[in-house]
């Protein structure tokens, strides 16, 4: 008859000590049920060996981590202190003199390190504007969140809303009175069928542009006929346009479907391009992927001229916000993103009506850097249909490849 297995092993292992079977291992067995012992097969002490192995890399691994939290956590508060001294400092010292600032509301140069510093510099309430003075970039008018409404309403009835301020000229044109503006702001706006989200847009930026003392004007780029959405190109149309009016020295490109959240997020421009809507409630608010340069993104007029614009050459959606990213980086410029939750944006539900994805798009990306210099602005052509709304100027183009040929790379 067949033996039970622990009569039929010659020996056992337990923790790593061998028994020998006969009286001696009766005796231990015995002493074994006094206590919790685990028993292994010889053949097991191997498998044992390399469990406790795993088992102590497993313990040293989680060590490391626990040691690389606590500095983090350790870092993070050192730069809370610092950025809650900064603030004392500040105030103290507009407390005292807010009359001379001197065109900033920053005693240093600290765009290119707002990231520790944006939530803390905001002016107190009782800052005093004066009218030969630049507006300050930190403004007590400039609240945080703001209520964002997505309720559809119709360009009629924002016509009427706006047309309370006659400080809001044709096109959409305004400029702060109480104060220099800071930066002239062209705001570029793609559009193709898009109806009835361009008045919940209007109704949310106006105000909001109006609160950072920024000149302002709105551009819809409009496209026409039949041929895939060109959103870059429809870009590089805008900023030509709008450079006939009046010397803008800030682009803004903005999707008409990005509603901010938070009216800090400041739509001036800096020393390098910046990506404003850093987070989006149809990503859960993280950022896709780092070169994510879509939605909402601003460059000075010198650094739009310098990466040549926007690629031509993207027909539907996708892909030519990652080549603008390239072209930024080869360019030589950094992109900034707003810190926190100031780069929030609700995004208004779409499904690209009609329009195509663009199925080429990486191996023009693979080329980036040999395009640039031949596609963008300096290969454009286009036959503009121009009109003024009370709030907007309108530029309808039937765009078409032959419009923006490239040569041979």
């Amino acid at each position: 008859m067949l033996q039970p297995r622990a009569l039929r092993s010659s020996r056992w292992v337990t923790q790593g000590s061998s028994w020998q079977q006969g009286a001696a291992a009766q005796q231990g067995a015995g002493n074994a049920s006094k206590r919790l012992v685990f028993l292994f097969p010889p053949r097991a002490a191997a498998h044992g060996n390399v469990f406790s192995f795993f088992f102590s890399l497993l313990a040293v691994n989680t060590y490391l981590f626990m040691m690389q939290a606590q500095g983090i956590m350790i870092r993070e508060n050192m730069r809370t202190i610092g950025a809650q001294v900064y603030e004392q400092v500040v105030r103290s010292a507009y407390a005292k003199r807010n009359s001379s600032v001197n065109d900033s509301d920053y005693p240093l140069d600290l765009n290119h390190n707002e990231t520790f510093l944006q939530a803390t510099t905001f002016l107190p309430e009782d800052f005093t504007y004066f009218p030969n003075h630049t507006c300050p970039e930190r403004l007590p008018s400039m609240k945080g969140p703001i209520d964002v409404n997505m309720s559809e309403i119709t360009m009629e009835d924002v016509h009427q809303f706006f047309s309370k301020d006659p400080s809001i000229k044709l096109g959409g044109h305004w400029k702060p009175s109480d104060c220099l503006p800071r930066w002239k702001v062209a705001i570029l706006i793609p559009f193709r069928n898009r109806y009835e989200h361009l008045p919940v847009l209007f109704r949310h930026l106006i105000p909001m542009l109006q609160r950072q003392r920024l000149q302002f004007a709105f551009y819809v780029v409009e496209q026409a006929g039949n041929q895939p959405f060109n959103r870059a190109m429809l870009f590089n149309v805008g900023f030509r346009e709008a450079m006939k009016d009046l010397d803008w020295d800030c682009l803004i490109f903005h999707d008409v479907d990005h509603i901010p959240e938070n009216d800090r997020n400041y739509y001036g421009c800096g020393q390098m391009p910046r990506h404003f809507a850093a987070k989006l409630d149809k990503y859960m608010y993280l950022l896709p992927y780092n070169e994510f340069f879509g939605g909402v993104s601003g460059l000075t007029v010198e650094q739009f001229q310098k990466i040549n614009g926007f690629p031509n050459a993207f027909w539907g959606w996708g892909g030519e916000d990652d080549d603008l990213w390239n072209r930024v980086q080869y360019a030589g410029y950094l992109v900034t993103r707003p810190e926190g939750d100031t780069g929030k944006y609700k995004s208004i539900p779409h499904h690209h009506r009609g329009e195509v994805q663009f199925l080429g798009r990486y191996a023009l990306l693979r080329k980036s850097k040999e395009r640039q210099a031949l596609d963008g602005l300096n290969n454009l052509n286009y036959f503009p249909n121009v009109t003024y709304d009370a709030l907007y100027k309108n530029i309808t183009v039937n765009l078409t490849p032959e419009l923006a040929l490239v040569t041979e790379y």
